[in-house]
């Protein structure tokens, strides 16, 4: 069976930034729903469509078709009597952006913390990077009539409601 909208594709996977790490790699197959239901990267989807199982691809992902060019002014500076006393380098959490009145909030990681303040960033770790994208096709099936009314998978390497 090919890939094509309203398929389920299951997929392994490797992510690698353009010096050749690897930043992710994914052993057990992944599955999304095929044809633009946000499930994966549109230029990955691309690139499978017409696929079948087995076959290979690699592809080279801009900032633009992955996570977004980086964006200075997500990084803030805040008193570190802002934060518990726990605070260490790595830790999320949600925050609004300085006047953002919409009630909107990113995810910030803590990038340096001193006796006085806490660096946090709301770019994605891997915004503004070019990525390497090679996977393998594992498994392709129709897609379920819930699974498209949802429009996600449901199952084995999906989401399970």
């Amino acid at each position: 069976m090919k890939i094509e909208k309203n398929t389920v594709v299951s997929l392994r996977y490797e992510l690698s930034d353009v010096n050749g790490t690897l930043l992710e790699k994914i052993e057990e197959p992944v599955s999304y729903l095929h044809g633009g239901y946000d499930g994966i990267f549109p230029t990955v989807e691309e690139a499978l469509h017409g696929k079948t199982v087995g076959e290979k691809l690699t592809i080279t992902i801009t900032p633009d078709e992955g996570f977004g060019e980086y964006e200075h002014d997500l990084v803030r500076v805040e008193p570190r009597s802002m934060f518990p006393e726990n605070i260490a380098i790595g830790m999320q959490f949600e925050g609004g952006a300085e006047g953002d009145e919409n009630d909107e909030y990113s995810l910030y990681t803590v990038v340096d913390v001193t006796e006085d303040e806490v660096t946090v960033d709301g770019n994605h770790p891997l915004a503004g990077k070019i990525l390497s994208f090679s996977g393998v096709v594992s498994g392709v099936r129709a897609a379920t009539a819930e699974e498209i009314a949802h429009g996600h998978t449901h199952g084995e390497g999906g989401h399970h409601h």
